[in-house]
């Protein structure tokens, strides 16, 4: 897992090397079909980041994304009417049979289907009008660390290309090297604080929800943490109940139109006695993480990769080894 996530910024520049010219032809693509929606297909970290692309499509390119449920076509046999839908598929390993299902059932019903997939033998290629390759080089490791990063920076350079944002542009250009500083990040103060947790909210807002529930599989796979990954807002609406003196609770906040909200609830855990991590904002009497400045876009991409590290040395930490998380393995077939 270490090494792994420690390749996530080569395996960015060769992507994005790769990708120039194909990315450029699909977002012409894009431009003239103009899709009415979007709809994402994916699990686990893909679908994690089939999250920030919800966030990222529909505040930059104004369409409404949401998330299939690939039962819908794999157990149910059902077939919505996806005539102009973008169909966006994402997998590390691109065979899950659920997923293969749902992209067969997209194209059938008059999806318009892109494939992010890492695996070069996928059959999921095969099911694509549209294939972005992620290469992120072979992964061996469960939990999934450079192949996650990798469909982050595919998601940004597809919606660069797609809005013909010249500022998510420079933000990508400038991603490989801000991973490379996000993994010298010192994130260790927070190993004290969680090595003995049972129980974890991870928040996040906006373009930052993705990472969030990226960075609470991570605890649930490696550390045996029962985390929850949920939306900030979504904190007040119930959860909150849980907070109480010494309650963990880990915020990843990008630095945009979210920052005043989650700066609000911040203050708020602080009041409560929450044992609160945050990572992108400054909070008194937090325990502030370091990042990496960058554009609002970027920051969520640059959190998780500094988070990986952690991660890993929280496992180890915590008496367990990341490579060998129990009852796993790396590719999961659900049908």
């Amino acid at each position: 897992m270490y090494r792994e996530a420690a390749e996530s910024a080569a395996a960015v520049r060769r992507q994005l090397r790769a990708n120039a010219e194909p990315m450029r032809q699909l977002g012409a693509v894009l431009r003239r079909v103009a899709p009415r929606a979007v709809v994402t297909i994916a699990r686990g970290s893909s679908d994690h980041a089939a999250t920030y692309a919800r966030y990222l499509l529909e505040t930059r390119c104004g369409v409404m994304t949401a998330s299939a449920a690939p039962s819908v076509s794999s157990v149910y046999a059902a077939q919505p009417d996806l005539r102009g839908a973008l169909c966006l598929a994402i997998s590390q390993s691109g065979r899950s049979p659920d997923l293969l299902a749902a992209a067969d059932a997209a194209r059938s019903a008059g999806g318009l289907v892109v494939a992010l997939v890492n695996a070069e033998d996928a059959p999921l290629a095969a099911r694509a009008d549209h294939v972005v390759w992620l290469r992120a080089g072979a992964e061996t490791s469960v939990a999934a660390t450079k192949s996650h990063v990798a469909s982050l920076a595919a998601i940004l350079h597809l919606v660069a290309e797609w809005s013909a944002d010249a500022s998510l542009s420079e933000a990508l250009a400038a991603l490989a090297d801000g991973l490379d500083a996000a993994w010298q990040l010192d994130w260790s103060a927070a190993i004290e604080r969680l090595k003995d947790s049972r129980n974890l909210f991870v928040l996040g807002r906006g373009l930052g929800l993705g990472v969030a529930q990226e960075a609470a599989l991570k605890l649930k796979e490696t550390s045996g943490l029962h985390a929850e990954g949920i939306s900030a807002a979504e904190l007040q609406h119930g959860p909150m109940a849980l907070v109480q003196r010494g309650f963990p609770v880990f915020l990843f906040a990008q630095e945009d139109e979210t920052s005043p909200s989650n700066a609000a609830l911040a203050a708020q855990l602080v009041g409560r006695g929450a044992a609160l991590i945050v990572a992108g904002i400054p909070v008194p009497g937090a325990l502030e993480l370091p990042t990496v400045g960058a554009h609002a876009a970027a920051q969520p991409t640059l959190m998780i990769q500094a988070f990986y590290r952690l991660a890993e040395a929280l496992a180890r930490a915590r008496g367990l080894d990341p490579d060998r998380p129990p009852h796993l393995q790396k590719v999961t077939e659900t049908t």
